[in-house]
């Protein structure tokens, strides 16, 4: 199967800070994977170079931003505009051809089209985030990429966001995202990206990783969550890394 993004060697420097080393990974359709690792892991900065919002210092990422939908924490949007107003002028500044084809489409997946004309500065915080992704897709891409999508929603509007995603991800978009919620990384993700120090450490499923940070313990049975077994699994590869003299990637 040809994967929609391939990230390859991917490396970022600050001056002699170095917030990724060697990151690569690749995407198929369909697949909703999360970014997870502390903070200053590099999450955010990966997903602004795959964006095309900030250039790697090594490496590559295609196809190149074009193609990928950007959904930052911090939404760049108008609140005096309408989020049809919104929607048709993102449109236009991504030369979508049918703008108002465009504009229909996202107010109907996202269900917002009886508060289409409410100035944005009016809505809820879940339906404002509900505009940011269609800001997002409102060029169709085959790729989207958030960051901390949920972060500041209640449960709630929690849900009806990863409702609409996992509806995103049934029709064949590859959907890429980072969150410090390990129960929404285990719940509705199909795969794992761990970072730490700007190093991917782990690529698998959130029960792969499990087993991974209790690999040889005796009596080990898998029930742990995912959040202490991230804990336990960057502990044991500092430690690893301590004794060999080694970064911990």
């Amino acid at each position: 199967m040809t994967a929609l993004l391939t990230v390859e060697g991917l490396s970022k420097h600050y001056g002699e800070l170095e917030a990724l080393s060697d990151v690569g990974f690749q995407l198929q359709a369909g697949e909703l994977v999360a970014i997870v690792g502390p903070n200053g892991a590099g999450k955010t900065t990966l997903l602004s170079i795959i964006a095309g919002c900030q250039p790697a210092s090594a490496g590559s990422v295609a196809p190149d931003s074009l193609r990928i939908g950007w959904v930052p924490q911090q939404a760049a949007l108008y609140s005096r505009l309408s989020a049809a107003e919104n929607l048709r002028l993102f449109a236009r500044l991504e030369r979508v051809q049918d703008v108002e084809g465009a504009v229909a489409r996202m107010l109907a997946q996202t269900g917002l089209e009886e508060r289409s004309r409410e100035p944005l500065g009016r809505l809820s915080g879940g339906n404002r985030q509900r505009v940011n992704v269609a800001v997002g897709l409102i060029a169709d891409p085959p790729v989207l990429a958030l960051d901390e999508p949920s972060a500041a929603l209640d449960p709630s509007q929690r849900e009806r966001l990863w409702e609409f995603i996992s509806t995103l991800t049934a029709s064949g978009t590859a959907v890429l995202f980072s969150t410090h919620n390990l129960a929404e990384a285990e719940l509705f993700a199909t795969r794992l990206l761990v970072l730490a120090d700007g190093r991917l450490l782990f690529d698998g499923t959130p029960t792969e990783l499990i087993e991974a940070a209790h690999a040889g313990e005796a009596g080990a049975d898998g029930g742990d969550s995912l959040e202490h077994s991230l804990v336990r699994f960057l502990e044991l590869r500092t430690a690893d890394a301590e004794r060999s003299g080694t970064p911990a990637g």
